[in-house]
């Protein structure tokens, strides 16, 4: 069973035109904060991040519709039982959430579907391979996420697997991807080079310059502008990710 409570402190987003994200409350909160609210978990920077680019986005433009749409989904049952602590620690920590999803293990795939979610973030694996497997654009949240910036979002795409088409198992999954990445891009354009809340990135860790500049040429084809590009060719990827601190990495799960 799935139970959706929509945040009335929050302005609700254009149903056709925001970005939805969903994002467990494992990742969003973490040990007891004190005051009757949760600590910050792993994902709090990203939340805060993605608040910023709708904040500019709207300084930009008051009319802007093209937002993220922060859905908070929740599995765990001890913490349903206290839905009201994890409602009061979004306002606590002034964190713009839309809706709060409540459901079993075994039904927040439907969670998702029926948010029209486009990408989720978890801690968790399976529940990360589920959705991919499923149609929805999935990213594993890394311990590391919890340093990353808050002022500003970055988002990495691995050229070798998002960007290819035609290759993976789960077509849904890539259209999915190429639907996010259009959408990212053209956020992204509502910003100059410089000072931009939204940074994107592409890396490829196999195969040389002419295996980037087709990944940079497809992400182009979709209206992706990318900040800036890393060809690795076969080098480990855990320096230049030390570096960049990504919020998320989109790529197969699996990997």
């Amino acid at each position: 069973m799935v139970s959706t409570v929509q945040n009335t402190d929050v302005k609700q987003k254009d149903a056709d035109r925001a970005v939805v994200v969903a994002v467990t409350s494992h990742a969003a909160f973490g040990a007891d904060g004190g005051d009757d609210v949760y600590g910050v978990g792993v994902a709090f920077t990203l939340l805060q991040a993605l608040q910023k680019v709708n904040e500019r986005l709207l300084e930009e433009n008051p009319a802007e519709s093209l937002l993220f749409d922060i859905v908070l989904i929740t599995t765990d049952s001890q913490q349903q039982q206290q839905s009201a602590r994890i409602i009061s620690s979004t306002r606590h920590y002034g964190l713009e959430v839309s809706r709060f999803c409540f459901s079993s293990e075994e039904d927040f795939i439907e969670s998702l579907l029926k948010n029209n979610v486009q990408l989720f973030l978890s801690l968790d694996r399976n529940e990360a391979l589920q959705a991919s497997q499923r149609g929805v654009l999935s990213a594993l949240l890394q311990q590391q996420t919890a340093s990353c910036p808050s002022e500003q979002l970055r988002v990495l795409f691995c050229g070798d697997t998002v960007i290819r088409p035609d290759t993976s198992p789960a077509p849904a999954h890539h259209q999915a991807a190429q639907h996010f990445s259009a959408q990212l891009g053209e956020m992204r354009r509502r910003f100059g080079v410089l000072d931009s809340p939204l940074s994107i990135v592409l890396m490829t860790s196999r195969g040389g310059r002419e295996s980037c500049g087709g990944a940079l040429q497809k992400l182009r084809s979709r209206g992706v502008s990318v900040d800036e590009a890393y060809c690795l060719a076969g080098a480990p990827r855990g320096p230049i990710l030390s570096l960049l601190r990504p919020h998320f990495l989109l790529s197969d799960v699996e990997e």
